[in-house]
């Protein structure tokens, strides 16, 4: 039978074998199980993987037989056989119950898989899968230097992967007839870049690491340049795309927008304006990130291209993920606008425009006006949430599309709302967290990147401090001694906990940027939550002052009321959830208390303490936790207090949390498209690889001269290895 990469599984080994690799792993065709590579290779006596297990942990180990003892159970009849196994640094006992153990021999070499167990302190798999090697039968890969161990499942062991690739590799009586190299040759010269065969059987039959490492490097080439063609086939698509040019006007709404704003623009926001200007004037749309550090002004230059576009005779759209943020941008907006985001209202500026504010709790009588007004075009400039997403929301001729804090939207969100345009329209999305520059180059890869470094002059800044309440409990009896002092001193503040409290169903409200737990404590108490700690504080060390909540499941009211309170001075301590995480700007507050800061994310943490010294105030963010300053999580927190530089804590935030996680792709059960891509460690090949996705795009002939790379893009549009692209 003649073997292609898209044969599958079943007609190769047959349909037991296949079905479970489809099932429990994804693996459908001869493909997918080449590119379903070792996640480590065993050694006999050379490699710790018995030391590094964990309990919890479902693994495969190489590793030999020491003892193998039978005795009768105590309490129920039949016999219990302990084996102990070790890999020449570490141990495990195997326990099996009425096994009969003859085959089982001191001094032989087994895989086994399992999940590791514990018992009387002591490391153990109960009834493990195993597979004994034998030298002198069919196992001839045993005896290689090393040996692959594979990702596997409960249904489908490391070796049975082990054996069917073995098969693969075999198959039509030579491999490399079997293999199609998608990567141009001259590509592959130029990069010192192995044909892909070798790589295969390099990365799955390897004799020494040196052989793992050129394999790998070739084949995360394949992943670079599938991706970076598919973004730069995106990025080409959008320039085609006919859409309709907003001209800046003279004695517009722009101009009176920067007549009224009360500081001048920063150097910076000046250049972003004159770039999205100048993209909003062409007739192809704009398709830009605007990334910027917390209180750079990312808002103020939205807000100017908004009136551009509202000066040309269209309407802009601004998505926000939170009610509280949409509400307050709607309110800056009016208060900036003044008669002129009025038009058509008694005092109103005829020459003006409307600013309409749509949101899934408005009343009905207030959503009707407000889609009426959004769809016969009077509001130019429209504010939402995920209200504007529905298909009863219609634009008379929407110029603009803005994506506030784009991390809460997926791109399938973002193109629902350009649907509604009549031609597409402009798009700007923000985010006040720093992208690294090899994120950039592939989670937003379609877009062109626009950069916010410098801050607004006369902000006071912020200072950082971890509390930690283990070795230091003292210091947060002096934490809230100097909110008090803060608080004395005519200032705000705000208590920040990852929990609401004592209502149904109640989980830590949003903190998702947190690293997994890399400390070993099983025994945490739940997290501190907004209701308690309020409690607490009104009747402890922050008693006689003015304190409210705020939480995301309070009613669209109640979150005005209190925000309104806290932004007019009537509240002095805010205790809050992350729903004051993004765009919530009083200028007045100028303290901020995290607690359980380690349970936050990194970038989350930035976010927060951007919160405050929003004014001509200076500010403190103290980061209260458990953790032990030793710990993992403690040098992660004592980072974030040591340095407010936002995109150096965004390469912290890459390396501290898992990769598919940073690529939206972390999916039981699906495939990733990124398998061995590290987007920390592959800086420079993944440019490289952007260069030539660019470089080959940009003839004439596009692809249409490398069919197998067509092919590959054609795969990763149409597999689940997509999805990670538009949930991003």
């Amino acid at each position: 039978m003649a073997v292609t990469l898209e044969t599958p599984l079943a007609k190769v080994l047959g349909p037991k074998t296949a079905t479970g690799m489809a099932d429990s792993l994804g693996l459908h065709t001869v493909r997918h199980l080449l590119r379903h590579y070792p996640r480590g290779y065993a050694s006999r006596g050379e490699q710790a993987d018995l030391a590094d297990v964990q309990v919890g942990d479902r693994v495969t180990v190489l590793a030999q037989i020491r003892s193998v003892t039978t005795r009768p159970m105590r309490n129920r009849r039949g016999s219990l056989t302990e084996v102990v196994v070790g890999d020449g640094s570490g141990r495990m006992k195997l326990v099996f119950f009425n096994h009969r153990h003859g085959h089982l021999k001191v001094n032989e070499w087994g895989m086994f898989a399992g999940t590791v167990g514990e018992y009387r302190g002591e490391k153990q798999f109960a009834h493990p899968d195993m597979h004994l090697m034998d030298p002198d039968g069919d196992d001839t890969d045993w005896a290689r230097a090393l040996v692959p161990i594979y990702p596997a499942s409960k249904d489908v062991s490391s070796w049975v992967i082990q054996k069917s690739v073995k098969l693969l590799l075999g198959a039509g009586g030579g491999f490399g007839e079997l293999i199609d190299d998608p990567l141009p040759e001259e590509i592959r010269s130029r990069h010192g870049l192995l044909p892909l065969a070798a790589a295969l059987l390099d990365i799955h039959r390897p004799t020494t690491m040196e052989d793992v490492e050129r394999a790998r490097r070739r084949l995360k080439w394949d992943e670079a340049l599938t991706l970076q063609l598919t973004l730069a086939a995106r990025r080409r698509a959008a320039a085609l795309e006919p859409g309709i040019a907003r001209p800046r006007k003279a004695g517009g709404l722009l101009d009176a927008v920067d007549a009224a704003l009360p500081f001048a623009l920063t150097e910076g926001q000046r250049d972003v304006g004159e770039e999205l200007a100048a993209e909003l004037d062409r007739d192809q749309p704009m398709h830009r990130l605007l990334q910027g550090e917390v209180g750079s002004g990312k808002t103020v230059v939205a807000l100017r291209a908004m009136a551009q576009v509202v000066d040309a005779g269209g309407q802009a759209a601004l998505l926000a993920p939170t009610e509280v943020l949409a509400a307050q941008h709607v309110r800056g907006i009016r208060a900036l606008l003044g008669p002129l985001g009025r038009a058509g209202e008694l005092d109103g500026d005829a020459s003006g425009t409307r600013v309409t504010l749509l949101t899934g709790s408005l009343k009905a009588a207030a959503k009707r006006q407000a889609l009426a007004e959004v769809a016969d075009g009077s509001a130019g400039i429209v504010v939402g949430t995920h209200a504007l997403l529905q298909q009863t929301v219609e634009f008379t001729d929407l110029g603009l599309v803005v994506v506030d804090e784009q991390h809460r939207f997926g791109v399938e969100q973002r193109d629902a709302l350009r649907a509604k345009g009549n031609r597409p329209p402009h798009v700007l999305v923000m985010t006040a967290t720093p992208i690294p520059r090899t994120v950039a180059m592939t989670v937003y890869g379609d877009l062109e990147i626009s950069t916010l470094r410098q801050l607004p002059s006369g902000r006071g800044g912020v200072s950082s401090s971890v509390v930690p309440l283990t070795e230091k409990p003292a210091w947060l009896d002096r934490a809230w001694e100097r909110l008090r002092e803060e608080v004395a001193a005519g200032r705000q503040a705000y208590v920040v906990c990852p929990r609401i409290g004592d209502l149904p169903g109640d989980e830590p409200e949003d903190a998702d940027g947190a690293p997994p737990e890399e400390d070993g404590r099983s025994d945490r108490r739940p997290p501190l939550a907004v209701l308690d700690v309020a409690e607490a504080l009104r009747a402890g060390p922050l008693a006689g002052l003015r304190l409210d909540v705020l939480h995301g499941r309070m009613t669209p009211e109640e979150k005005d009321g209190v925000m309104a309170a806290f932004a007019a001075g009537e509240t002095q301590v805010l205790v809050a959830t992350t729903v004051v995480e993004v765009g919530v700007d009083v200028p007045n507050a100028t303290v901020m208390v995290v607690m359980d800061a380690d349970r936050f994310g990194v970038s989350q943490l930035h976010q927060l303490r951007g919160r405050v010294a929003r004014g001509k105030h200076a500010g403190l963010c103290l980061l209260v936790t458990e953790a032990p300053t030793a710990s993992p999580t403690g040098e992660r927190l004592a980072a974030v207090a040591a340095t407010s530089d936002g995109f150096e804590l965004a390469r912290l935030d890459l390396e501290t949390r898992r990769e598919g996680d940073v690529l939206g792709a972390a999916q039981s059960g699906k495939r990733s498209g990124i398998r061995l891509l590290s987007l920390l460690a592959d800086e420079e090949l993944i440019a490289e690889a952007r260069g030539e996705a660019t470089a080959l795009l940009s003839t004439d002939r596009g692809l249409a001269d490398h069919p197998g790379l067509a092919a590959e893009v054609a795969a990763l549009a149409s597999d689940e290895r997509a999805e990670w692209l538009e949930k991003a």
